[in-house]
């Protein structure tokens, strides 16, 4: 069984709940166990013992505690379902806190190496398996352990021979049930995380994409895709249930032998008896026909509660492989292209904060690059170099150059998506000594396709402003000029589609904007705007974005690959490639 990282223990010490919270479940577990085993025990020597027609008073115990332990069976195990999952989905919802904590200083470019549907089975899927740690893994392994311990004690008491055959078959249930499980299901165990981020991998991507693969005709082969990864996904399960199945009947075997065991060892015992009447050594006199239904029935009871010990290391399997999937995702380190605390607790208590000196940047003054550069995640080359800049309040700034030249990296950079080497200062203030929430207070970005989310378009709009009136949004939309489209579509409350599926690109592009003015940023870069609009509306749509973001004070940075009206700019700058150190400035006008 390989190693498991500090990382991955990390994710696992969460998930497991705190022994404050574990204890009461796993008590409750080990008397329902004792409590089926009592069961048993006591019915097979009320049985027996009745079969002699005794005085009643002779069974009364033995009648009231059939019903004391039938009744404390379903009882406890009520009880023990609803503590044990009250502590896992508290852990739950603990781990899930911490982890979003560990997400923020990586989105959104620490994350651009995951696909969507991946990401999403490792939040959700592989989250919520972790809540098989205490459930499926600890508590039935220590209530197996326990009630077995417990029960070869009282059959070794009532007859040695007996309690030895019953600890070395439940010896070789363990060892052996494990090994078969490992041999059928392991591989399969560590796979089935996986296979399930595969699947909701094709299909998150193909009902993204549906319109565009309908219209190509290509849709039958993302369907035949999805298909394979669930069929894959399939046989996967399929393999691990036959696993527990083989394991279940190893284990009933071995409860046999065991019964057939205790006969072997009883029988004899009883004729001893019969001739001396006292068995030497025994510790209670006599060993009668109750005594022999009782060590004969019990490992039956025993190897029920301890079958799931077997099961309890393929769950093993399949929780650490959703821990490993968890915490590769959300590492505790930050890797050094993304700016943020220089290590994150998974519990949340992140390193040393950066001092906020947001007061500094109250009122904008300027905005400096020297010698700049930066490098996406994982790239082995930096995709920005040598770059340097220098942004007055009022600036209106176009950024030229081809695709791959380092024009979106220096707008992810200058709202610290990405870190950087070189010099970095907005008014005078060095932004290494800025929290990245300070630094995005003042630098604000819409990107080539703004995220919408499937809300309404006043939900689109207020989150920028939590707190905007309706007068505050209609004047933002007649700024970008949207007043009229969405009147049309019926108000603030019609929707916009999951991912903006119902407004065209320049309109998303708008919106997009809308946002960005409410919260007033006094430094706004529209990177690629005309990206997803018809050539014949990008001039237009240039002209209106500048037009509604122009302000006295604030700054504009408008990337672009495609030629722009020089009378809406009044600074042009020109990246030639990312290996460039000199970059030409024209001032316009």
């Amino acid at each position: 069984m390989r190693g498991v990282s500090a990382e991955t223990r990390e994710v696992l010490r969460l998930a497991q709940p705190s022994p404050r919270q574990f204890a009461p479940g796993l008590i409750m577990a080990v008397v329902t166990g004792l409590a089926a085993v009592g069961l048993l025990a006591t019915a097979a020597w009320l049985i027996t013992r009745a079969s002699d027609m005794p005085p009643i008073m002779y069974l009364n115990v033995a009648i009231v505690g059939v019903r004391f332990f039938a009744l404390s069976r379903a009882g406890f195990r009520y009880g023990e379902r609803l503590a044990s999952h009250d502590a896992a989905f508290r852990s739950l919802a603990r781990l899930r806190v911490a982890i979003y904590r560990r997400l923020v200083p990586l989105a959104p470019d620490g994350l651009a190496g995951t696909r969507r549907g991946d990401l999403l089975s490792r939040l959700v899927s592989d989250v919520d398996q972790l809540q098989d740690l205490p459930l499926r893994v600890v508590s039935p392994a220590l209530t197996a352990v326990i009630v077995a311990a417990l029960s070869v004690t009282t059959v070794w008491i009532i007859l040695p021979l007996a309690g030895v055959t019953l600890l070395i078959s439940l010896i070789l249930a363990a060892v052996v049930g494990s090994l078969v499980q490992s041999r059928i299901s392991s591989a399969v165990d560590e796979e089935i995380a996986p296979r399930r981020a595969a699947l909701d991998d094709a299909v998150m991507d193909t009902l993204g994409r549906i319109d565009v693969l309908t219209a190509f005709s290509a849709l039958d082969s993302r369907v035949a895709t999805i298909q394979a990864a669930d069929a894959s996904l399939r046989t996967a399960q399929l393999r691990r249930a036959l696993g527990s199945g083989v394991v279940a009947a190893l284990v009933s075997l071995l409860a046999g032998l065991a019964t057939v065991a205790a006969l072997y060892y009883g029988v004899p015992a009883l004729v001893f008896v019969a001739n001396s009447n006292e068995i030497p050594g025994l510790g209670w006199g006599v060993f009668t026909g109750p005594y022999l239904a009782m060590v004969v029935l019990i490992p039956i009871a025993v190897f029920e509660v301890f079958q799931s010990l077997p099961q309890a290391l393929s769950a093993w399997r399949v929780v650490r492989t959703s821990a490993e999937r968890v915490a590769s995702v959300a590492p505790t380190t930050v890797p050094p292209e993304i700016p943020g605390f220089v290590t994150v607790d998974v519990a949340g208590s992140a390193g040393t904060r950066r001092d906020s000196t947001r007061s500094h940047l109250s009122v904008f003054t300027g905005l400096t690059l020297d010698n700049a550069g930066a490098s996406w995640p994982g790239a082995t080359s930096p995709a920005l170099n040598g770059f340097s800049l220098t942004l007055n309040p009022g600036d209106r700034l176009l950024l030229e150059g081809t695709s791959g030249s380092g024009k979106t990296t220096l707008a992810h950079l200058l709202v610290r998506f990405l870190e950087f080497t070189g010099t970095y200062r907005i008014n005078n203030v060095d932004v290494h000594s800025l929290d990245a929430d300070d630094v995005r207070s003042v630098v604000g970005l819409v990107e080539q396709s703004p995220h919408l989310f499937d809300d309404s378009i006043r939900q689109n709009l207020v989150f920028a402003l939590p707190d905007a009136t309706d007068a505050q949004l209609h004047s933002v939309l007649v700024r970008v000029g949207l007043d009229a489209w969405v009147a049309e579509r019926g108000g603030l409350d019609s929707p916009v589609g999951e991912r903006g599926t119902l407004v065209s690109g320049g309109q998303a592009q708008r919106l997009g904007l809308a946002r960005a003015l409410l919260h007033n940023f006094p430094v706004l870069i529209l990177d690629e705007p005309t990206a997803n609009v018809d050539p014949g509306f990008a001039d237009e749509l240039v002209r209106d974005i500048l037009t509604a973001a122009s302000d006295t004070n604030r700054a504009i940075i408008l990337i672009s690959h495609v030629p722009v009206d020089p009378a809406l700019v009044t600074v042009r700058m020109s990246l030639s490639s990312v290996d460039s150190a000199s970059v030409s400035r024209t001032t316009v006008g």
